[in-house]
């Protein structure tokens, strides 16, 4: 776990909606970046490049690695990984960090695993109804995002370093 030591979180203000999106952009090319990486292995493990020392036989009976689901949900896996541990770490993605912002529970602490997967699940639905989760944020008058709220979390704005 971690601390904000600079202010009492409650005195932190919540982050806007352009700030949060830039720290998103950034996030996604390392996401990209560690998704691209992951997928290596399974390219490696085709049944083409089995074929040379295998019986036809064989490598047709061989399931692609990089196809269907459990492929997908190894992704996924990476992918729930990659922000809880993060999150869980330290509030905070490099892209996040890059934006001054940190992700703490209500109370100011920092958030758990259960925490990160349900704000996972519920960026998803946010994303998924044309970003009404985010666009939330500009109505609210906490400035919290449909799955700020749904994984009792926020999204806190750090002051400059001096």
């Amino acid at each position: 776990m971690f601390a904000i030591m600079i202010n009492h979180p409650a005195t932190l203000p919540t982050a806007g909606l352009l700030r949060r999106l830039a720290a998103i952009v950034y996030d996604s090319m390392l996401v990209f970046g560690v998704l691209f990486t992951a997928t290596i292995p399974a390219v490696f493990f085709r049944p083409e490049q089995i074929e040379p020392i295998a019986n036809e036989q064989i490598v047709t009976a061989l399931p692609l690695v990089a196809d269907g689901l459990p492929f997908q949900l190894y992704l996924l896996f990476v992918y729930v990984t990659f922000f809880c541990w993060f999150w869980t770490k330290r509030g905070q993605t490099l892209g996040m960090q890059a934006w001054r912002l940190q992700l703490v529970d209500m109370d100011g602490k920092g958030p758990t695993i259960r925490q990160c997967i349900t704000r996972l699940l519920a960026a998803l639905l946010s994303t998924l109804c044309f970003g009404a989760g985010y666009w939330w944020i500009l109505i609210n008058k906490d400035r919290l995002s449909w799955h700020d709220k749904l994984s009792k979390t926020r999204m806190v704005l750090l002051p400059k370093k001096k």
